[in-house]
């Protein structure tokens, strides 16, 4: 299974419970996944990241385009797709445009494209003033779960080495 991290992953790992400081072994999870092909993210999530101007800014400079993946022409075609799930919805004007700015958008076509599954920390909500990438993810029939069910389900392990 390959995994797409939206930034919400990244950033509440950073700030909570994986900190770059305390849990190198989240980080190093990560990277390790990604070499195996199974851990990726798109390229809007990369800038949201690097706008961020810290540690985790300088974290995601150095994964590059490899890790965040720029949108190609199946991306392109998905993206298409969907917009007119978005605009077929019953979201007020002000939710879809919103949408179609955010990286959500191109997270969501890029699992669309390739068969991915979306990671994020968003849980589906029934409001019409944001569309959630849960929400997209069971309209276009992507899987989504959150970090902690990939981590689980890739039996990641941050074991302790005697100290």
């Amino acid at each position: 299974m390959t995994y797409l991290l939206d930034a919400d992953v990244f950033i509440r790992a950073k700030n909570l419970h994986y900190g770059m400081d305390f849990c190198p072994a989240f980080w190093d999870w990560i990277v390790q996944a990604h070499a195996r092909s199974c851990v990726f993210s798109v390229e809007k999530v990369g800038d949201e990241i690097r706008a961020g101007n810290d540690e985790l800014a300088q974290w995601a400079e150095t994964r590059g385009q490899a890790f965040f993946l720029r949108p190609n022409a199946t991306v392109l075609s998905a993206l298409a797709h969907v917009s007119e799930w978005a605009t077929g919805q019953s979201y007020e004007p002000a939710a879809v445009n919103m949408f179609f700015q955010l990286a959500d958008y191109y997270l969501v076509a890029q699992a669309l494209s390739g068969n991915h599954t979306v990671v994020t920390h968003e849980v589906p909500s029934a409001s019409k003033r944001k569309i959630k990438i849960p929400d997209a993810c069971i309209g276009l029939g992507i899987k989504c779960m959150s970090p902690y069910e990939m981590l689980r389900r890739e039996r990641a392990r941050f074991v302790l080495g005697r100290l």
